[in-house]
């Protein structure tokens, strides 16, 4: 495996930012780049997921509550927006988030706590680079070099609690692995896998990144696999490299079930 990996790598013309934690034995068995800052795109929306369930856990907050949708948080690509939608519960919100990357509930949940209180939040479970510093689809933000940003150690780090139940109680901890379960993206970790595998996993892109993340819950052995693409001029051909990992890796661990690596 270790081979073939670093053979990818090689050959690939941007940068691989990968991390792959074995959870049987908690183990980091795999790692390139886990430590450089980069640009999260949708990736930032799991620690945002996280932050808004422990502050309902906090409180005795509900998912069932509606919020307005501003019209300056409304954006492109959100099934939200295209609905004209102008209130919807944070249930459906959190949801959108994740299993649609939409952007418009992504700003809805960014005022609810606001960008000072997520990052503070962040760096109390140990995320020590990850911040988020926009809305989404705020460019001009971005040109002026706030961005939000992230590294595939803290992701990995963020996964493991969520694996391991460590930052919310039970409850709330399995609403958070099953919006994550429902994902519909499945271009990257799961494009040449043809088993009906469970992953709690996000997808991030923009132009110029591509990323996708999250438990994999094989038959006998779970594992995290965070691959994270930048400097990326073709989003395809970035996808199919992700896809290629993942694939590498999952047999790996196939292999290791059937006692045959």
């Amino acid at each position: 495996m270790y081979e073939k990996l670093d053979r990818i790598i090689a050959q690939c013309p941007y940068k691989v930012h990968v991390i792959v934690e074995d959870y049987n034995t908690n183990n980091i068995i795999w790692k390139n780049r886990d430590k450089e800052i980069f640009s999260s795109a949708s990736i930032i929306k799991v620690p945002i997921l996280i932050a808004i369930l422990a502050h309902l856990d906090k409180t005795n907050g509900n998912l069932n509550h509606v919020y307005e949708i501003a019209s300056e948080n409304m954006v492109e690509f959100s099934v939200i927006t295209e609905q004209r939608q102008t209130r919807a519960t944070l249930h459906e919100l959190l949801l959108w988030m994740i299993i649609t990357s939409d952007n418009t509930a992504t700003n809805v949940c960014i005022d609810l706590l606001g960008m000072d209180a997520f990052n503070n939040y962040f760096k109390e479970i140990g995320l020590h680079n990850t911040r988020v510093q926009r809305k989404m689809m705020d460019f001009e933000r971005q040109k002026l070099g706030f961005d939000n940003e992230t590294t595939a150690q803290d992701i990995q780090h963020l996964f493991r609690q969520i694996y391991r139940g460590t930052l919310l109680t039970k409850e709330w901890n399995l609403v958070a692995l099953n919006i994550l379960s429902r994902q519909r993206s499945y271009e990257s970790l799961k494009r040449f896998i043809v088993d009906d595998v469970k992953m709690a996993h996000k997808t991030g892109g923009l132009d110029t990144v591509d990323h996708d993340t999250g438990i994999i819950f094989a038959e006998k052995r779970d594992y995290f696999i965070g691959v994270f693409i930048t400097n990326v001029t073709d989003n395809d051909k970035a996808r199919q490299t992700i896809g290629t990992i993942s694939k590498i890796v999952y047999d790996h661990f196939t292999k290791q079930e059937e006692g045959t690596d």
